[in-house]
């Protein structure tokens, strides 16, 4: 039986107009009163998430920011690290004035943009986390968990797909990049990752990697999903993925509410 799960948010546990559903919610309360530790991976920043673990009404680890921050279930900070000051900067100005990509930074409790984007407010209908413009040639670059760049249109993938193999090669194992979805690429801290992230949870709670079952969507997911004792695949879940992974169950998708019908099937015989 596993003692750990965890999940992904956008594309997996979340539902595609980004909330999470009143069964999901019954579900994580029960596997709480059943002292089955529950941890939110995600790429999101702590202060979305802890809002969204009150509504949920449990207490629970967040890996946030891809694994740059992680909170115990008390909102304890347990692990951060930051990119490097110089390089945050220099990553911050690759696309500042590309009209078709916006510029976001988690600094902070803040999350800044170049520029008003309707589009990724979208994705926070359940939570007040807002974003605010920042100075794109004066701005601090210490306590940076992330900076990521987003299209309003998937078309222009091959346009990220290009910038992402651009920040490769100029800095290497210094930064970590991943795409969380097919138009959002994420920049992170050396060594950066979910599947880091999700080793220190575990040992913190006394148990090992074994013990945990993880879920995702996106590439941002693969190191959680290689790592934990077992792994799961979104039905939704991108091409890339699925092809790196493909020894790994598939379950149904984020539409259908499939991590929890999985989870209520695995721990509660479908019984809840």
């Amino acid at each position: 039986m596993f003692h750990v799960v965890a999940s992904d948010l956008d594309g997996t546990l979340l539902n595609p107009q980004h909330s999470l559903s009143a069964y999901t919610k019954k579900i994580l309360q029960a596997l709480r009163k059943e002292n089955i530790n529950f941890v939110f991976a995600t790429g999101r920043h702590h202060i979305d998430v802890a809002q969204m673990r009150e509504n949920m009404e449990i207490d629970a680890f967040m890996i946030t920011s891809n694994g740059a921050r992680v909170h115990d279930s008390h909102g304890n900070l347990i692990y951060s690290k930051s990119l490097d000051a110089k390089i945050a900067y220099e990553v911050a100005q690759v696309a500042m004035d590309d009209p078709l990509v916006y510029t976001h930074i988690y600094r902070g409790d803040d999350w800044l943009i170049n520029k008003e984007d309707s589009y990724s407010l979208g994705f926070f209908k359940d939570t007040h986390f807002k974003y605010r413009l920042f100075d794109p040639i004066d701005f601090a670059t210490d306590d940076i968990a992330k900076i990521y760049f987003t299209t309003s249109n998937e078309e222009l993938y091959p346009h990220l797909l290009e910038l992402k193999k651009r920040l490769e090669a100029q800095y290497g194992s210094q930064i970590s990049v991943a795409f969380s979805t097919i138009n959002c690429l994420e920049v992170m801290g050396s060594q950066v990752s979910k599947g880091n992230a999700l080793q220190n949870v575990v040992h913190k709670l006394g148990y090992t990697l074994q013990d945990s079952i993880a879920f995702g969507d996106g590439m941002n997911d693969f190191e959680m999903l290689s790592m934990a004792g077992k792994g799961c695949l979104m039905k939704n879940a991108s091409a890339e993925l699925k092809a790196r992974l493909p020894h790994l169950d598939v379950i149904g998708s984020n539409a259908d509410d499939a991590v929890p019908h999985y989870l209520s099937k695995l721990f509660f015989d479908d019984k809840i």
